[in-house]
């Protein structure tokens, strides 16, 4: 999800404006342990409905891997991860993964699940180079999934079919929480699917984030294809992509370009696109090649898990992420991804929130917040 931080602004990683009237928002939950009731809810619900729908199975996940494997995702491939070396070996250089786009694939070789069958995983990372605004935080919690497929199963009908299922599963979780907690279902039961390709020509001279809202606010919930990659003019498609884990450059019978795509819902409050979900079919050692020298980095051949790719050990997948902290803010009605999880943000940012009757988990609390003043 493209960062709502602003730049301009002194304290721009803020709730718009309109949020922060007198008035602009309500906090759905006054008592902090009916808030943690409701955040295992939605996390427990959604976790359940993702594993009936498209056949997975919960496995445990690694805290951090080593530099040398290649294991960790390289995102847009120029954030720092959080690194450290263990005090008896110096010159290991250990890090936590950014997400485990890559791990789980492996994981999928290492459990030998097959076809038709996958896992998901309780993801917790860092993210050190994030902004840090209303939706994004330094700490990333998600579901992280992670399918086996054959390659016939490497087309565009394969990842709607798998979209359709992840999306049931969320809108499901929505009805449930709905239900128990008395508001109103934001969500309409189907959901639309629209590619970058098209939005391009249709609004030319639109930011990436303009499409999104003009998609998310007429349809409610979308899955936006073709992530990643470069227009003719040499600027990014939509956002970008690494090169070593989702298909960006594989044309589909409609004529664009890749494999892969975004969950968008409109969220209300906000006023804005909101997405949940990253997803899509993996690339093939033939895509990865092709990736990474469009991306100037065909050294990364030479890591382990990028070999184990390039000579058939690794099974062909589709996999993605699902944000818990940002499903259950959008689910729980919230207008701060801080009111879902506990992290760090701008001290100055969470005084003006607290008087605006925003609290973020375990911040604002004292006159000289201990979480900001750790040096």
């Amino acid at each position: 999800m493209a960062t709502n931080f602003d730049r301009t602004q002194p304290l721009g990683g803020l709730p718009p404006k309109h949020v922060l009237e007198d008035g602009g928002y309500e906090a759905k939950f006054k008592n902090r342990l009916e808030l943690e009731e409701a955040l295992t809810l939605c996390k427990t619900t959604l976790e359940e409905n993702l594993k009936k729908n498209i056949n997975l199975v919960r496995v445990s996940a690694p805290m951090f891997v080593t530099r040398s494997s290649g294991f960790n995702d390289n995102l847009n491939g120029v954030e720092r991860p959080a690194t450290f070396e263990p005090r008896d070996f110096p010159g290991t250089h250990l890090e936590v993964p950014f997400s485990l786009a890559k791990w789980k694939r492996w994981a999928l070789h290492y459990y030998g699940l097959e076809p038709g069958k996958g896992i998901v995983t309780d993801f917790r990372g860092l993210r050190c180079d994030d902004d840090v605004d209303f939706t994004h935080s330094l700490y990333v919690d998600q579901f992280d999934w992670e399918k086996v497929l054959t390659p016939e199963d490497r087309n565009i009908e394969y990842l709607k079919e798998t979209v359709k299922g992840i999306y049931k599963a969320v809108y499901d979780t929505e009805q449930v929480l709905c239900n128990k907690y008395g508001y109103e279902s934001l969500l309409p039961e189907e959901l639309v699917f629209a590619t970058s390709d098209d939005m391009i020509k249709e609004y030319p001279h639109a930011t990436p984030k303009e499409r999104e809202n003009i998609l998310c606010k007429k349809h409610k919930a979308v899955f936006f294809i073709g992530i990643g990659g470069l227009k003719e003019d040499g600027e990014l498609r939509h956002d970008g992509r690494a090169p070593d884990y989702d298909d960006w450059i594989t044309q589909r019978p409609d004529g664009g370009y890749g494999l892969n795509g975004d969950l968008l819902v409109w969220n209300p409050l906000l006023q804005q696109s909101f997405e949940l979900s990253s997803m899509g079919i993996r690339v093939n050692p033939e895509t990865l090649i092709k990736q990474l020298d469009l991306c100037k980095v065909p050294e990364r051949r030479n890591f382990v898990w990028h070999k184990m790719l390039l000579d058939g050990t690794l099974p062909q997948t589709i996999g993605g992420g699902i944000g818990q902290s940002r499903t259950c803010q959008f689910m729980l009605r919230c207008a701060h991804i801080g009111e879902v999880q506990h992290g760090w943000y701008n001290p100055k940012e969470v005084d003006v929130l607290k008087k605006k009757g925003i609290n973020l988990l375990g911040l604002g609390e004292f006159e000289a917040d201990p979480a900001a003043m750790s040096q």
